[in-house]
């Protein structure tokens, strides 16, 4: 049996020192395999591309840190996407950067909060497509790592930004011979649905759709996540040669940050902990392991 090997890449915004973050990320998989699928293992086969180095001096200390990982004290399964709760959740009020907005405007209004985002919370966005060394930097160390990985089945998680680099690198591995294969393509919280996102991709691809190396993409989103505000990808991306398409799944984001940090218990529908923690990301990684 072809043994296995899931890999992140993290988000935007600075970050805690790599082995840290790495660390974070596979707890997060471990007790959401725990409390959804009553799966316990330590043994998570895992490995990490950490880039946020390339854009800020030093990482986020500990002490520093408003929203580190922390082991949920609740018991039993995250909570599940369930349609009937969105009848409220649809009319509620959601803080875009400082700025109210209602639910529908978001959608409404796609274009214009896309790039209200993109220019005001995604600087490092707008670097790495004004960029090149940056760009180039952070694309070469996930192909390393795919590289050094090739003759496992592969299962990329990209959260946020992550996802962006992530797609980038797949189509250029996809030009390469041999092709580095990835078995299954996971997006969380990701802004690959923003016209501005996709405007770059058809410019340096000519095409925008599923990498041709990828076996199956799935898009974890919360509706809530402003930087996932396009949640669904599947009517944006075409199939690839083999017919792979996007699989759209929303998601409930229960991430708080910690009872001992200011604020305490503030959500943050965006945070990679609480994606990677979903009874549905939670049952994609134990079919994978």
């Amino acid at each position: 049996m072809v043994a296995s090997v899931i890999i992140g890449i993290h988000g935007l915004a600075n970050k805690p020192p790599g082995d840290e973050k790495k660390e974070w990320w596979k707890i997060a998989l471990i007790e959401g395999l725990k409390r959804n699928c009553a799966k316990t293992t330590d043994d998570l086969p895992f490995d990490f591309v950490y880039w946020a180095d390339l854009r800020y001096q030093a990482p986020i200390s500990l002490e520093m840190n408003p929203e580190p990982y922390y082991p949920d004290e609740g018991v039993g399964p995250f909570p599940a996407y369930q349609s009937h709760k969105w009848v409220a959740i649809f009319n509620e009020t959601t803080s875009v950067i400082g700025k109210e907005v209602n639910f529908l405007d978001l959608h409404t209004g796609v274009d214009k909060v896309g790039d209200f985002v993109l220019e005001r919370e995604l600087q490092d966005l707008a670097a790495y497509y004004e960029d090149g060394n940056f760009r180039n930097t952070a694309r070469q160390r996930l192909i390393g790592k795919l590289r050094e990985r090739a003759g496992k089945r592969i299962m990329l998680i990209g959260h946020s930004m992550g996802s962006i680099i992530a797609y980038d690198v797949l189509r250029i591995i996809g030009r390469e011979t041999p092709p580095v294969p990835v078995d299954h393509f996971v997006t969380i919280g990701s802004p690959l649905g923003l016209p501005h996102v996709k405007t770059k991709i058809y410019q340096e691809n000519d095409l925008v759709r599923t990498p041709s190396v990828v076996g199956r993409w799935t898009n974890f989103a919360d509706r809530r996540d402003v930087v996932a505000v396009e949640a669904k990808l599947g009517d944006d991306y075409e199939a690839n040669d083999q017919g792979v398409k996007v699989a759209d799944v929303l998601v409930i984001n229960a991430y708080k940050s910690p009872p001992n940090r200011v604020p305490p218990n503030k959500p943050n529908f965006h945070k990679s902990y609480g994606y990677l923690c979903t009874p549905e990301l939670s049952n994609v990684v134990r079919g994978f392991v």
